[in-house]
């Protein structure tokens, strides 16, 4: 009987391995859609249906470490991740941009992968300062971008784009924001992740690992998902 069960491990193990493999890499549940959504009744067939349009990251001109101006399209068609931060906080921007150093190295040769980086002191952050903040952290050609340019731009993308930041503000002089939050951004342009117990938006602790580990790992599901397709 000993040499029975022996024999059917034996043969059984390569097929429940390879069933759990299977399972493993292909069934997951994706994030979910986040952030405002509108309802679009169209006409398809001659019969009026719904259809759901989904928040999307708003188009700009920025000017990136480099001193080039850049826009929306350096994330055009890949996965991204967002912050805003400046150069001269002493308090949670150092841990954030160490952390998302780790971001970078975990998808370091993954072109689908891009990190953003906006400041919210364009008047002190010149391209000039972001470049040396970049090379101080490391940041890879094409795959973090420092962004840098008008208050105003900058602001609306913090607050109306990414939902990173709460409260109203005008981007004037007198306006300042700051957030040690991350979001994670679709190909398409839409928020991507979760949602907390009281249904609201659940963005990603920059300052927090296991918060950015739960990132990563959303990063690894969201590429699963388009590999799917």
């Amino acid at each position: 009987m000993k040499k029975f069960w022996i024999l059917f491990g034996l043969l059984a193990f390569p097929s429940l391995a390879y069933l759990y493999l299977q399972t493993g890499k292909n069934s997951f549940k994706p994030l979910e859609i986040l952030g405002p959504i509108e309802i679009q009744t169209k006409t398809a067939d001659g019969h009026q249906v719904n259809d759901t349009v989904y928040h999307t990251i708003s188009g700009f001109s920025l000017l990136n470490q480099d001193s080039n101006i850049v826009s929306d399209s350096i994330f055009k068609g890949k996965i991204h991740i967002a912050n805003f931060f400046f150069t001269t906080c002493g308090t949670i921007c150092p841990k954030m941009s160490s952390e998302m150093m780790r971001v970078q190295h975990a998808f370091e040769k993954d072109t689908d992968v891009v990190i953003v980086s906006y400041t919210v002191d364009p008047e002190h952050d010149t391209p000039y300062i972001l470049k040396e903040y970049a090379v101080q952290h490391k940041a890879i050609l094409n795959k973090w971008f420092f962004l840098t340019g008008d208050k105003k731009t900058i602001y609306d993308l913090a607050r109306n784009s990414y939902y990173l930041v709460a409260g109203e503000g005008d981007g004037g002089p007198e306006d300042f924001i700051h957030s040690e939050m991350f979001t994670l951004i679709d190909k398409e342009g839409r928020i991507r992740g979760g949602k907390d117990k009281k249904g609201n938006m659940l963005t990603y602790d920059g300052t927090n690992i296991l918060d950015v580990n739960r990132l990563i790992e959303d990063i690894d599901v969201l590429k699963r998902e388009y590999a799917k397709q």
